[in-house]
């Protein structure tokens, strides 16, 4: 790269092409690397085209900025092919050069360990130089004990032979793809109704109700999600869940994306104005992604109980039915065609009655129902457990088999929700509050558009 010609005065700012402009790698050792796609240089390449460089770029005499780096490669993002900068008189060469460029840094906002590593900078290049690969090697460097790892896995490839049965199981994630991610068992569930082939060279490998089936569809999709065939997050595994934090690089994103969501997590509370306080709890987390859209449409409280609720769920029910002031507590229940299934509504009820003193509660099985297994022609789970106390009366009503709710199509079972939450709402008054929601929203963004007009524009010029 050429140096900037003799004409550019010192101090003076002059238009320069882009392509002569070289970051220096000292920058990144010291305050790491600029990402095109960090948010802060995407938000300043934006006010950046709206409006222009505010602030020159500080260059030495060969090109190397000693000062915006940030706005480099947010010109770069914005398209821009020559850019102000105001030229410094010494070369990168310059012993000098490292203390003018913590120089032009210092009133960065910056943690410990950078200002740690400038004062180093401060007393010796080299020795600089030295702490930065010690510092990267003692980051990168595992203390505690280790395993070590023997020996590989090697799934075995999908064959031909097993191609029909992933399509089948393509088919039924494609057919469903609103109700994303599914669990293993809704997907056997829905194979049940054209059963593939789990081999397609074997006649008599059709696929079945039975546990060597449903291993047989789990072992497939994994394979498939590892071969990319099946994306990872169409899957959903609700017994082994993940907890991530949402962190920040600094203070700048966080408060824009605060910005681009101000006053946009309003909800009305559509049930205030209803007589009797609903509350939906459903017996297993395999299909709270199916009931919870249909409870937040009509902002009704969801309780997934993984069987029998204990006490904490059951008391926090009947705290939120005091706070209401209402006089009755209708529980809508969401269970298998099973004893305990049958059983759950009622017990949850009588235990607010009798343990907390709920005096009118009323519980209602929305599903699954005897009437409706008949209805839908739905294939029977298993067979009762013996050991269950609730079994005899269960068999001697409705015989041995019993039913799973992922056996229900997603969309029958929120219309089937959506029914009952219907037959005890006092509709009159939910419109009311849908209309009234829509007057909040109006309001709301105007809100939003004056707090936006006084804060976004200081916000985006930030760093210029």
């Amino acid at each position: 790269m050429n140096a900037i010609q003799s004409e550019t005065r010192h101090g003076a700012i002059s238009e320069i092409e882009l392509t002569r402009i070289r970051p220096s790698p000292e920058n990144d050792e010291l305050y790491g690397p600029v990402l095109s796609d960090d948010p802060d240089v995407i938000a300043l390449a934006k006010s950046i085209r709206q409006h222009g460089l505010k602030e020159p770029i500080v260059l030495t005499r060969d090109c190397y900025i000693l000062s915006g780096h940030r706005r480099f490669a947010a010109c770069k993002a914005a398209g821009l092919t020559r850019v102000p900068c105001r030229v410094e008189d010494l070369p990168r060469s310059a012993p000098e050069f490292l203390t003018l460029l913590r120089e032009f840094n210092r009133q960065r906002v910056k943690p410990f360990d950078v200002v740690a590593r400038e004062e180093v900078v401060s007393a010796n290049p080299e020795e600089a130089h030295r702490f930065l690969q010690q510092y990267r090697k003692n980051k990168a460097r595992v203390t505690a004990d280790s395993i070590q790892i023997t020996g590989t896995k090697q799934r075995a490839a999908i064959t031909s032979a097993k191609t029909p049965f992933l399509q089948a199981i393509m088919a039924v994630l494609n057919e469903r793809r609103a109700f994303w991610p599914l669990t293993d068992r809704q997907i056997h569930y829905a194979l049940l109704n054209d059963p593939p082939l789990v081999h397609a060279r074997k006649p008599s490998s059709r696929y079945e109700n039975s546990l060597t089936c449903y291993k047989a569809c789990c072992e497939l999709i994994t394979r498939a999600r590892l071969t990319g065939q099946i994306p990872f997050n169409a899957i959903h595994d609700p017994t082994r869940p993940v907890v991530t934090w949402n962190f920040n690089k600094s203070a700048a994103p966080y408060i824009r994306a605060e910005l681009a969501n101000l006053l946009k997590g309003y909800y009305r509370d559509l049930q205030q104005s209803q007589p009797c306080q609903i509350e939906i709890i459903g017996e297993k987390n395999t299909i709270q992604n199916i009931i919870e859209p249909v409870a937040m449409e009509y902002c009704i409280p969801l309780t997934i109980g993984r069987g029998y609720c204990s006490l904490p769920p059951r008391y926090s029910m009947a705290q939120r039915f005091k706070r209401s002031g209402k006089d009755q507590l209708v529980i809508l229940a969401v269970s298998d065609f099973d004893p305990e299934g049958e059983d759950i509504a009622h017990s949850f009820a009588r235990s607010l009655r009798d343990d907390f003193g709920v005096k009118d509660v009323v519980p209602i099985k929305v599903a699954l129902t005897a009437r409706q297994v008949t209805e839908m022609r739905l294939p029977p789970g298993m067979k009762v457990k013996k050991k269950s106390s609730r079994a005899k009366k269960f068999t001697g009503l409705y015989g041995d088999n019993v039913y799973e709710l992922e056996a229900v199509p997603p969309d029958r079972l929120q219309e089937i929700l959506r029914e009952a939450i219907d037959g005890v709402l006092d509709i009159e008054a939910y419109n009311q509050e849908i209309d009234a929601e829509k007057e909040d929203a109006a309001h709301l963004e105007n809100l939003r558009r004056r707090i936006h007009g006084a804060i976004g524009s200081t916000l985006e010029n930030e760093g210029n």
